[in-house]
């Protein structure tokens, strides 16, 4: 009995301090099969790695913490509580920023990165239900303005399939910088907002593509003061882009169904491209970022004067909808309710969110997706 005791305990030893943990779950963005990470139900995060030849193990999560190695080469360590929503994060091995390899990959932060999904308790929504499904299909294109080869993500609604003679409304939907167009049907789970909210009744059956955010023309020369190239993305969704959507798919091509939207750099995108094409774009949103106003200055005064006459461009756009998370970067929070606040002295009839306690991230930009869709495209 003392031998079998002894065992057990060495046995306990070598599984790590992680396995000390109770109540854990292994989160759902960890690759099938896999323990760790495991969420703890304070929303703390236990990470556990072998790599016994490491020097030195950390995980970089919001914050960087350092792992612990035991007898077995397994390093450990718990986090802090971690915010609810989905977050980008990297395993350091000796100062080498690296993905953790227990967890699924998302393109972010600019590179391929590790992701975690903390569970929100209002997440029921962007969960896949037994509700007729869209689908996701990439398409393959090339265009003229950057002479290269571009790939577009295109949601198609339930049903598109069933009847060919149905035309549908069309979102035009944007990522964040250092994202691409897979940013929103991976990380932000956009099929499943739609397809819920499609399935109750609350939003309009639509397209929606979701193209890469950088474009560069090779006539065009850099710029004297960075040396980088202009990003002619919102010129080229415009000009090929749109086209070809409306040659590929069954759209309705007037103003009044096609929308834009975008989170972050993708809303101020979103804002550069609708308000200078106003013949174009009925509907307008920017999650967690819109127009861009310098303190002090007139709002009515951006975008070559296109909000100077408030009660003409009320009268032209159906919806204008900003939006922020509550524990954004200051700077960030203050920048869009500011915004918010200089369209309501301009008299600019929009809708405002600010979602309730989530950052810069995924959970903010979901919320409002959900919030929007169910918006636009209203008879």
């Amino acid at each position: 009995m003392k031998a079998l005791f002894t065992l057990f305990i060495g046995a306990l030893t070598l599984m790590g301090p992680a396995l000390a943990q109770t109540g854990g779950v292994p989160a759902s963005t960890n690759i099938p099969g896999q323990k760790y990470p495991q969420i703890l139900p304070d929303n703390r995060v236990v990470f556990r790695v072998k790599a016994p030849d490491a020097r030195k193990l950390q995980i970089d999560l919001m914050k960087k913490y350092d792992m612990v190695k035991d007898t077995s080469g397994f390093w450990t360590v718990t986090t802090d509580p971690v915010g609810e929503g989905f977050h980008y994060y990297s395993l350091i091995a000796d100062g080498i920023a690296i993905c953790d390899p227990a967890s699924q990959t998302f393109y972010g932060m600019g590179r391929m990165a590790s992701g975690i999904d903390i569970p929100d308790k209002d997440m029921d929504y962007y969960q896949p239900k037994n509700v007729p499904h869209g689908q996701v299909r990439s398409v393959n294109y090339y265009a003229d303005m950057t002479r290269a080869w571009r790939r577009a993500n295109v949601y198609t609604p339930p049903g598109y399939d069933e009847n060919p003679k149905k035309r549908y409304p069309v979102l035009y939907l944007q990522h964040g910088s250092g994202e691409d167009e897979t940013g929103w049907p991976t990380q932000g789970k956009m099929d499943f907002i739609l397809d819920n909210l499609i399935a109750e009744g609350k939003a309009t059956p639509m397209i929606v593509v979701m193209e890469r955010g950088y474009a560069t023309d090779p006539t065009r020369p850099a710029s004297t003061t960075n040396g980088m190239a202009p990003n002619v993305f919102p010129e080229l969704l415009v000009k090929e882009v749109i086209p070809m959507i409306d040659k590929s798919f069954r759209t309705l091509t007037d103003r009044d169904n096609r929308a834009m939207a975008g989170l972050s750099m993708g809303g101020f995108q979103t804002f550069q491209t609708t308000m200078t094409n106003l013949d174009k774009f009925a509907y307008i949103g920017g999650f967690s970022g819109a127009g861009r106003l310098q303190p002090g200055a007139d709002v009515k005064q951006l975008y070559d004067g296109a909000l100077a006459d408030a009660d003409a461009f009320n009268k032209k756009m159906k919806v204008v909808y900003v939006s922020i998370g509550t524990k954004e970067p200051e700077r960030m929070y203050a920048g869009v309710k500011g915004f918010h606040e200089a369209l309501d002295k301009a008299g600019i009839r929009h809708v405002y969110y600010e979602s309730p306690g989530t950052l810069h991230e995924w959970q903010t930009w979901r919320r409002s997706l959900r919030q929007y869709a169910s918006l636009i495209f209203k008879k």
